[in-house]
């Protein structure tokens, strides 16, 4: 018969084991808001899908939204009531590309006419790359409030845009936003971040 005190290590053994949860990453104490800032806005690789809620005036719409960033160029493609269902958004710098879900291609002027008419208001797309991460854009003045505690953005002010960064989501050895809310003059857009890839 199995001696008891070995039956009893190993019964404890099993529940320690049992009770033990996979920690999420804790950054550095050395790793900054400055030199994190630095790394996201270098950052020029990634995916993310999520879901979008937008208000403008009396009207909104709800959308899922896959968003790629592949160096300069962005892909953002929302689907959902959004119109006649749906539209692709290709920009880099100032080109601006839209396929609409009945395929129907517009680029430059018509574009930005067409994506302003489905939203409602004017999109800031190349900023929006950076906000989507936690991060000013660079290129743009801006008012940052910090969480101390954890070296993020809760809050940002930036081109006439309050972005407001309620929660965030263990992205490999990063914290990237979760729940993020872009407000502006009549205009409010929520963000729900369902999956990041980088």
């Amino acid at each position: 018969m199995p001696n008891r005190a070995a039956w009893g290590a190993a019964v404890a053994a099993l529940v320690l084991l049992a009770g033990c949860h996979t920690a999420p990453p804790v950054l550095p104490a050395s790793l900054t808001w400055q030199v994190r800032r630095l790394g996201l806005q270098a950052r020029v690789h990634f995916t993310l899908k999520g879901r979008v809620a937008v208000a403008t005036g009396g009207q909104g719409f709800n959308a899922s939204l896959r968003w790629v960033q592949d160096g300069g160029s962005s892909l953002a493609t929302l689907t959902g009531p959004l119109g006649a269902g749906g539209v692709e958004i290709a920009a880099s710098g100032d080109d601006l590309h839209i396929v609409t879900a009945n395929g129907a291609e517009l680029r430059g002027d018509a574009a930005r006419t067409e994506l302003n008419n489905r939203l409602g208001f004017d999109a800031p797309l190349t900023s929006l790359r950076y906000w989507v991460l936690g991060v000013p854009d660079p290129a743009r003045p801006a008012g940052e409030t910090l969480d101390e505690a954890h070296q993020r953005l809760s809050g940002l002010q930036q081109d006439g845009w309050q972005i407001d960064y309620t929660s965030y989501m263990a992205v490999g050895d990063e914290w990237l936003p979760a729940h993020v809310t872009l407000e502006r003059a009549g205009v409010r857009v929520r963000l729900i971040v369902d999956a990041w890839q980088s």
